[in-house]
């Protein structure tokens, strides 16, 4: 009996997919053969090449070429006298290097500090917030403060701080200096002016007076700059207006003594 037409083809086992699949080819000799050729043919090369430079002569470095250098006879350069050198005056006694009480003016028995030396917790108590500048203080590497004052009459009082700083990683003087410019412009009705032969010293009047219930008007004036390590504050206060030549003076004469 014949198969009828279009009957399907039976599906193939297991077994004959097996047989079907193609079958993985095995890694033979020849390829372990030329692989290990290969490797050897690298290490003989290697030994090689250390041979050929063992048996070479060493080449020679070229000479290094140094002029001759001529060495002085006379003597050195003699060091800078107190005078000339800055750091040597600073590193001294600070408060020899504030401004003298001028004749006929008193002691100011206000003055903060003590035998003419203000702590770091004292100068920044000088501040409307002393408990954020202390730490600035801290940052700031500050050393020390000398400060002196007096009172001429009635009529003005006049206080002076030298503050100096270490210096060791940043050069805080002139910060200080600038930011205490800083405020003082931040005053109303303030004039202002270079002090000569510093760079960027300022000083500044102030026009409008201060006034609390039961005092005297009070006006202002004041002088900043810096030199080397150590920045200058000149305060100057009365019950009339200050004149710019008074503080000019005072700054000036300070500065000079630095």
């Amino acid at each position: 009996m014949e198969e009828p037409e279009g009957a399907a083809e039976p599906a193939a086992g297991p077994a004959d997919q097996a047989a079907a699949a193609p079958r993985p080819r095995r890694r033979g000799r020849t390829t372990l053969l030329i692989a290990a050729a290969a490797v050897l043919g690298v290490v003989a090369g290697t030994c090689t090449g250390y041979l050929v430079q063992a048996d070479r002569e060493p080449t020679k470095l070229p000479p290094l070429s140094q002029p001759v250098l001529a060495q002085a006879k006379a003597p050195g350069p003699e060091p800078l006298s107190a005078a000339q050198d800055r750091r040597l005056r600073t590193d001294g006694d600070l408060r020899k290097l504030l401004l003298k009480k001028p004749k006929g003016a008193k002691d100011a028995e206000w003055l903060e500090g003590r035998d003419g030396w203000l702590d770091m917790a004292g100068y920044a108590g000088l501040y409307k917030e002393p408990g954020e500048v202390f730490p600035d203080l801290v940052g700031d590497e500050f050393r020390r403060t000398a400060v002196t004052g007096w009172s001429e009459g009635k009529a003005y009082t006049v206080e002076i701080r030298l503050v100096q700083f270490r210096q060791e990683e940043r050069l805080a003087a002139a910060d200080y200096s600038d930011n205490n410019q800083h405020w003082a412009d931040e005053e109303a009705a303030t004039d202002s002016w270079d002090l000569p032969g510093t760079g960027d010293g300022m000083v500044y009047v102030h026009r409008k007076p201060e006034t609390e219930p039961g005092y005297l008007p009070l006006y202002t004036a004041e002088a900043h700059a810096w030199r080397g390590d150590v920045t200058v504050e000149v305060w100057v206060s009365g019950t009339k207006a200050i004149p710019e030549k008074k503080i000019m003076d005072l700054a000036r004469r300070q500065m000079e003594q630095l």
